[in-house]
């Protein structure tokens, strides 16, 4: 199954419908979406994302990222939220060339699992409570920020941490296309680091498996952020999932 949603000004912009949950129910498609900065679309595709009917936005990025580069515009119906998740910048393209990028990425995510308990129960409580329209979700490339958010969902859904994983790591299709963008950029610094970009399936693995060692369960997680996970995965499971489950004879990976 393609669930890139293709843009020319996009790279990363994903549906997350289609993945079967422990139960045999499957996501909805043209509900949840994620995706990289979508201030990168172009005046001419405007249009066909409105034919997408997203009426909640949530711009997971730094304020000076959106004032540096923009944000969605405004339309009819839209509601915005900018929850920034992440509190300690750091710049990838910096990096030593030596670096591992599985083992720094789980790392970075462990910091914003811990530093963004607010934001994340903000958005939590938006998508699950707050959003009757499609929801889109989205940080700089729609992989780091965006990719610990769209675990936390999934898993809240009863996805499976194989297909968490093999979610993440799709932006691995769009990483010749961010480092194209960031050389062809004259205001960028050279970029230094292999890594940019780039999404290993065991940077999420990690993070799962270190997520379950300190908190139990993404569940349990999202009880210590405050909310009631029961509350949020049975309003997320009645807004995403399709009613009726899956007969076994016509399930798929």
């Amino acid at each position: 199954m393609n669930r890139h949603v293709e843009f020319v000004g996009l790279h990363n912009f994903r549906d997350l419908g289609g993945y079967r949950t422990a139960d045999g129910h499957r996501v909805r498609w043209g509900r949840l979406f994620r995706a990289d900065a979508v201030s990168s679309l172009r005046a001419e595709e405007w249009p066909r994302f409105r034919e997408l009917g997203i009426g909640t936005v949530i711009d997971l990025r730094y304020p000076y990222e959106i004032e540096a580069n923009g944000r969605v515009p405004q339309y009819d119906g839209l509601v915005y939220h900018n929850l920034s998740v992440e509190h300690r910048p750091y710049e990838q393209a910096a990096l030593d060339p030596a670096i591992e990028p599985a083992r720094y990425f789980a790392d970075r995510y462990a910091e914003l699992l811990a530093d963004g308990t607010a934001e994340l129960r903000r958005a939590l409580e938006v998508i699950a409570f707050e959003a009757d329209a499609p929801v889109l979700f989205h940080c700089r490339t729609g992989k780091d920020r965006t990719g610990v958010l769209a675990a936390l969902l999934l898993a809240l859904l009863g996805v499976s941490e194989e297909d968490i994983v093999d979610d993440y790591a799709l932006t691995e299709l769009a990483t010749q296309r961010f480092v194209a963008d960031w050389k062809a950029d004259p205001r960028k610094p050279p970029l230094r680091w292999p890594g940019y970009g780039r999404a290993p399936r065991e940077a999420m693995r990690l993070m799962l498996t270190e997520l379950a060692a300190a908190h139990g369960s993404a569940a349990e997680y999202v009880r210590g952020t405050g909310l009631d996970d029961a509350a949020v995965a049975a309003a997320l499971r009645d807004r995403f999932l399709e009613p009726e489950p899956i007969a076994p004879d016509r399930r798929s990976a």
